[in-house]
């Protein structure tokens, strides 16, 4: 740390966790905002949906619009889920499972904190200070106001965070183009295979328990993890189109394999995320390395002479399947993709050597959207230097 630059507890710079201190008529109209409207890689929120106050008044955390809000909830917080509410009304409420940080106007500037509060060091000291247990450990509100951050003049952090947001802007724009990448895909599934949802081409349906050979979730025991051993993929692990192995937790070789007996993953198999801010999420196995799964992982073994896996991923991502794979009881926190739904869910099933045309198309899409991620693998990095520049007072 710049010897030169003065820091001051989190708390001393920002209101943690404010009550609503004005009153507000039952009719007055507010912003809601749910877990799920926020937005982990742009760390932002939806403008929020319309509510009465009547109706959001007990059961729900208050905040401004400008407050910056935080999941103190695994694994939303550990996945990023920090952004600043950007609110169509002046009041909002939202999930319990927010802490709201309100920026203290004569002291700090709330896209500097925004800033501050995403570093990837910052979200693992909270991991390492999480209470409760398992599926329900939260980051405390004392870890928030022991927070030591650099507090430079107003002006400063505006030039800094402005900095910071313009670095973000690049790396939004090259997501988006990934993103269109994935339309593409959906395009020309729908141009050789039409609309599962209508079945124009009146191909054959079979459940996916019908052309897989298996279909299980992971570990659901919490396990002991190790310094050296077998890499246990978790929830996080499983990104857009292929595995983190080289950030995954590990167990002892001896429990990995016995982990393994219950799914025994290989290149071709597809991982798909049950729960937590990244359900839905799918890849398919590309690698030989033995790894074992936890409980938020399913596996999907397809039949080789049945089911092509990028088939089966593009189906997935379909609007018609995922409707009928997700389940929610309220919130993001609780929402799930069950097994049972897995193994039951209507597919259409095409001819193998369609389903494998198709596999050779997608190939070519594959290799730009591999460009583009390691462009933006590069801009990642930028941003976390310029993050560790920036609180360091080295920008």
């Amino acid at each position: 740390m710049n010897a030169a630059l003065s820091t001051e507890r989190l708390s001393d710079v920002a209101e943690l966790n404010p009550r609503l201190v004005e009153s507000l008529d039952n009719d007055t109209l507010v912003s809601f905002v749910p877990m799920s409207a926020v937005t982990a890689e742009t760390a932002s929120t939806t403008s929020g949906e319309e509510r009465q106050y009547r109706n959001v008044s007990k059961g729900y955390t208050p905040f401004l619009n400008g407050d910056v809000l935080v999941a103190k909830i695994t694994p939303c917080f550990e996945n990023g889920k920090i952004a600043q509410a950007r609110l169509t009304h002046r009041f909002g409420f939202g999930s319990t499972e927010f802490h709201v940080v309100r920026p203290r106007a004569e002291k700090a500037d709330g896209r500097y904190l925004l800033h501050f509060l995403r570093q990837e060091n910052i979200r693992r000291a909270g991991e390492r200070r999480m209470t409760g247990s398992a599926g329900q450990r939260r980051v405390p509100e004392k870890f928030l106001a022991e927070l030591e951050i650099s507090v430079p003049t107003l002006p400063e952090q505006r030039r800094i965070a402005e900095v910071l947001d313009r670095a973000e802007a690049l790396r939004a724009k090259r997501r988006a183009a990934l993103a269109q990448l994935d339309t593409l895909t959906q395009s020309i599934f729908l141009d050789l295979f039409g609309d599962p949802a209508t079945n124009p081409k009146g191909w054959p349906r079979h459940t996916l328990g019908e052309v897989t050979d298996k279909i299980t979730d992971g570990e659901h025991l919490n396990p002991t993890f190790s310094s050296a051993g077998m890499p246990m993929v978790m929830a996080g692990n499983v990104l857009e189109d292929e595995i983190d192995l080289k950030n995954c937790k590990v167990v002892e070789s001896s429990v990995g394999e016995k982990f393994r007996r219950k799914c025994d993953p290989e290149i071709g198999d597809l991982l798909i995320v049950s729960r937590g801010a990244t359900i839905g999420r799918l890849c398919a196995v590309d690698t030989n390395v033995r790894f074992c799964l936890m409980g938020s992982v399913i596996l999907a073994k397809p039949q080789k002479d049945t089911i092509d896996t990028q088939f089966l991923t593009a189906f997935l991502k379909h609007p018609v399947a995922r409707s009928a794979l997700y389940k929610t009881s309220g919130s993001s926190a609780q929402q799930a993709i069950y097994l049972k739904d897995v193994k039951n869910l209507v597919c259409i099933v095409p001819p193998i050597s369609l389903q494998h045309e198709f596999a050779r198309r997608i190939a070519a899409v594959d290799k730009l959207k591999s460009a583009h991620r390691a462009s933006l693998a590069k801009l990642d990095a930028l941003f976390a230097s310029l993050q560790h520049r920036a609180f360091r007072g080295e920008l």
